[in-house]
């Protein structure tokens, strides 16, 4: 296994944005809290931007002694018998598999993994993983140009063989790739679910749909179930590019199972937690117990990067003058040795009643943005579903919401693919008409790629 020095591990912060007032009587805050690990070796954490709100509640911690930083990777390739229409499908999903085994760090684990209404192992096969260095990257692609295809899709059979492969790994980092380019025709949604119940928390996963003939959210609930991420790769020549940025992206972890933990006093609660950058995740329902009056929610892998959770806590109402410490934000990883977890980093959520009407009327910027940036996720996703069952009136209020939203917020990414399901009139007011043609890779990418925001604008 290779070892790492403290240096390559990386440091924890937590910052709380939030405007603490209240109205007399008020029982709902709203808080952003911003997570950041820098040191980890890869791109450089990215603070929240926005220097109208200061942050309060600032905790970095040292490095963590003795944690692992090493990995298991699982490639997981569509071979059902669409994959052969067009034939170059195949050649470049081979390719791109090949490009990720490059891509992988001397010293990983690793598997190729062949999904059809079946699992196969390609290699090194017997249930085993092999160690990355020259000779078994050789092996591997050598492997690969024997992939043909044929057969049909049961994508939970692909992620149970990884779930079995990545299990036997002495390893913190551990992680799946899935490419489909079909629907999951051969086993019910029921297989599916279960087989992503079973592999919650075991792994994290990035699925990948090539082509336009798979569903959108069979995809996306893959990499929401193992908190890693979903993209289309329309183009199939783009697949290689895709995959050595993914694999780039999964030799940079180096802490593996996160949790964001959230302690209230007695009298309040919890009224939702989602992640809202660098995607919007609904996580209130993923919430494990750890305490008294204190919860996890599950974060994955972590590298050198920064993401966003906007929580809301509900308090029980006071008078003016009074104050209370409505919540506390920490990040924990488990104890090796099976003993209480250890905080990584924490910050406090804050309610301070007050009568100065401005105070507690106002709304913190990074509260509103992404308050804003949720709803416009769920708007694209009603817009789209309204357009697809023939509802075109409530379709183009919806997109055109969206396109308001989109430019209010500077999110010029999911614009521009606005712009290529509606024309827009007027993107200040929303007013927009529905495109008569749209093509299924346009509309597909905006569904798939709904849920990226951007951070507050300086």
């Amino acid at each position: 296994m290779a070892n790492f020095s403290k240096s390559n591990v990386p440091q924890f912060s937590v910052e709380v944005y939030q405007n603490e007032f209240l109205p007399e009587g008020g029982r709902e805050v709203n808080a952003i809290v911003t997570v950041t690990s820098t040191g980890g070796g890869t791109s450089g954490g990215i603070p929240l931007a926005g220097a109208s709100s200061s942050p309060s509640s600032v905790s970095p911690i040292s490095p963590i002694p003795g944690q692992r930083t090493d990995a298991a990777v699982v490639v997981m390739v569509d071979c059902s018998g669409s994959m052969d229409y067009p034939p170059t499908k195949m050649r470049n999903a081979r390719d791109a598999t090949a490009a990720a085994i490059d891509t992988l760090r001397d010293g990983t684990v690793f598997a190729v993994v062949s999904g059809t209404h079946e699992a196969a192992e390609v290699y090194p096969g017997g249930g085993r993983l092999a160690t990355a260095d020259a000779t078994t990257r050789a092996r591997a692609k050598e492997a690969l140009r024997r992939l043909s295809a044929g057969g049909g899709t049961a994508i939970g059979t692909w992620l149970r063989l990884a779930d079995r492969l990545l299990g036997d790994a002495d390893v913190s980092i551990r992680h799946g790739i899935l490419l489909t380019d079909g629907r999951n025709e051969h086993e019910t949604p029921e297989d599916l679910r279960a087989a992503l119940d079973a592999c919650a928390g075991r792994f994290t996963c990035d699925a990948r749909g090539v082509g336009t003939d798979w569903e959108v959210k069979e995809v996306t609930g893959i990499a929401s179930a193992l908190l890693g991420t979903a993209d289309i790769v329309a183009d199939p020549s783009g697949l290689a590019a895709d995959f050595t940025r993914m694999m780039e992206n999964v030799m940079g972890k180096e802490v593996a199972d996160v949790a964001l933990r959230l302690w209230t006093p007695v009298g309040a609660e919890i009224a939702f937690v989602k992640q809202v950058a660098p995607t919007v995740e609904e996580l209130t329902g993923r919430r494990t117990e750890a305490g008294p009056r204190a919860g996890d929610y599950p974060t994955g892998s972590w590298g050198d990067e920064s993401r966003d959770y906007h929580v809301c806590v509900r308090v029980p109402e006071a008078g003016v003058g009074r104050e209370m410490l409505a919540a506390r934000a920490s990040l924990v990883i488990p104890d090796p040795a099976g003993g209480t977890p250890r905080p990584l980093a924490q910050g406090l959520v804050r309610a301070v009643w007050t009568d100065d009407m401005a105070a507690s009327t106002s709304i913190n910027p990074q509260v509103a943005h992404y308050t804003g940036q949720a709803e416009l996720a769920h708007v694209i996703q009603q817009g789209l579903d309204a357009r697809k069952s023939g509802d075109f009136d409530n379709a183009t209020a919806k997109l055109g919401r969206a396109v308001q939203l989109a430019a209010a917020s500077g999110n010029e990414d999911t614009a521009k693919l606005l712009a290529k399901v509606v024309d827009v009139v007027d993107a200040a007011t929303g007013t927009v008409r529905l495109k008569a043609r749209v093509t299924e890779a346009d509309e597909m990418t905006l569904e798939t790629r709904s849920t990226k925001t951007v951070r507050v604008k300086k």
